[in-house]
């Protein structure tokens, strides 16, 4: 079982729900514990959200239990870690791997390399929480939450606009202006199921860009994520003119130093709220998008 302590602080009595949402329990998170078995107490005794807890008491939570996915098959295959601790793992996906499973890709996923670590170090639950996914193309940081709790952390933070991804992309042509938020809504394109595209019934998105670099024939881009929707780099990217290189879906697959659209998550920051600072991971630039960007815009 993984339980949390919590010292009631100030000078004055306060409910214990109170005390819980200060240090990050929602409402909805709340329900699970009341309802999927998980124990609030005071002092060690177990009691309702509404009883009053006075300073220097200790508000006690125990989380329920998950239920292990046997769906999920287990992979003990390596696994690049960039960050660890008891509630959290940030992974460097490689390109070509796909996030979670599916009927394409149903055994060696990140998640289900994710599973077999968890497994090994055998921590309190294997459930795998992802909390931020990458298309199977792309490379870079992706954070996991080891627990119910530290997802629904993380799904605010999120909410938010506090979990911060930073991204290296480089684009197809000469990009004129140095800096640019696009912000056009993207929905599923009319003929194809897997394909976005920029349209006004769309959900809202914003990507915001900087321009690190300039040849004749590519633009190296920073990119900030304001919105998490699908393709949201690649479609963006796509609507104003300047598909990313290796992009076969929204350009075309014509580079010959990358087979893959050329985007990699480089950094990714967050807020540890049980050591109370910023995590900040960065994933190293794979070889094939710095032989892209030596090539594209060096030589």
């Amino acid at each position: 079982m993984i339980n949390f302590k919590w010292t009631v602080t100030g000078e004055s009595p306060v409910h214990v729900r109170t005390v819980l949402m200060a240090h990050g329990v929602t409402r909805t998170f709340l329900k699970r514990v009341k309802f999927h078995g998980g124990i609030i107490t005071l002092d060690g005794v177990e009691v309702r959200v509404i009883a009053m807890a006075q300073p220097g008491q200790t508000v006690g939570l125990q989380l329920p239990p998950e239920q292990a996915n046997d769906h999920v098959a287990t992979s003990f295959k390596p696994l690049d870690i960039l960050y660890e601790d008891p509630h959290f793992l940030v992974v460097n996906k490689p390109a070509e791997m796909a996030s979670v499973p599916s009927h394409l890709y149903p055994d060696d996923t990140l998640a289900n390399r994710v599973k077999g670590h968890l497994t090994a170090i055998h921590a309190p639950s294997t459930v795998t929480h992802i909390v931020t996914r990458l298309d199977r193309e792309t490379s870079g940081a992706v954070l996991f939450a080891k627990h119910h709790f530290a997802h629904s952390i993380l799904d605010k933070q999120l909410k938010d606009h506090a979990l911060d991804k930073r991204y290296i992309a480089l684009a197809t042509g000469r990009i004129s202006v140095d800096h640019q938020l696009i912000d056009e809504p993207i929905g599923r394109a009319a003929d194809s199921f897997i394909k976005r595209t920029v349209r006004p019934d769309g959900r809202a998105a914003q990507t915001e860009f900087w321009v690190r670099g300039r040849s004749r024939s590519a633009t190296l881009l920073a990119l900030k994520l304001h919105t998490g929707r699908t393709h949201q780099i690649r479609v963006h990217c796509q609507s104003i003119g300047h598909p990313l290189v290796g992009d076969w879906l929204y350009g075309k697959q014509t580079n010959p130093w990358i087979h893959r659209q050329a985007l990699h998550c480089a950094r990714l920051r967050f807020y540890q709220p049980f050591l109370g600072k910023w995590i900040t991971c960065y994933a190293p630039l794979p070889d094939d998008m710095a032989a892209v960007i030596t090539n594209e815009l060096v030589n």
